[in-house]
């Protein structure tokens, strides 16, 4: 619970992003933590922020929240004068809120969406608030179970289904190892036709070797 305040829950995470080509599948379990207890079983970590672009929270539910409502005001209000707003433009948004309050905020941020101009695209804002592009991004206290899984697994051109079973496997994995990740895994497939949901239940996520 370090970096917590005062009745704060954690959102003890999983979160994951890839690109493919003609969009991004985005993805997370979704359990909510305080401490051992276990505050929500079936939480949606997945949050819009414009029509084809959303994010992933793992952190502090109140301050990703927050931050996410911001971002969101943000480009409503943008998107009226300039027109739909750019995933980077997004994730800029939130990389200058996390770090401009780094101090004061617990939140690991994967931004990801379709645009125009850029296509697909998953941007990583970790905790301290640095912003990277990369072709697939892990977040939370899953993640820590399966970089080298999903280094072993990822592979540049992977098409649309081939990416939604690599998202829906590692997070099954960092579900089995996470005791702050478990419930149910949420995916989004974000591309220029708009979202499309998928719904993974509890008693129909891949079985990895547990002993």
């Amino acid at each position: 619970m370090s970096g917590l305040k005062p009745g704060e829950v954690n959102l003890g995470t999983s979160i994951m992003a890839v690109e493919f080509k003609g969009g991004v599948i985005i993805g997370a379990d979704s359990r909510t933590t305080t401490g051992s207890y276990i505050a929500n079983r079936v939480t949606d970590k997945l949050t819009e922020v414009h029509d084809t672009i959303y994010c992933c929270r793992s952190g502090s539910a109140a301050d990703t929240q927050a931050v996410a409502d911001i971002v969101h005001y943000y480009l409503q209000m943008y998107s009226v004068q300039n027109g739909k707003p750019t995933v980077p433009l997004a994730a800029s948004l939130f990389q200058e809120l996390c770090y401009q309050n780094k101090d004061g905020l617990s939140a690991g941020i994967i931004v990801g969406g379709w645009d125009k101009v850029n296509g697909g695209s998953v941007w990583n804002i970790p905790l301290g608030g640095s912003l990277h592009r990369q072709p697939f991004a892990i977040g939370g206290s899953g993640s820590t179970y399966i970089y080298g899984y999903c280094d072993s697994k990822f592979r540049d051109g992977m098409n649309q289904e081939e990416c939604i079973e690599f998202v829906k496997n590692s997070l099954a994995l960092a579900m089995s190892r996470d005791g702050s990740s478990g419930g149910v895994i949420r995916m989004a497939i974000i591309t220029e036709k708009g979202v499309e949901r998928i719904f993974v239940p509890g008693d129909q996520l891949p079985v990895h070797w547990e002993g």
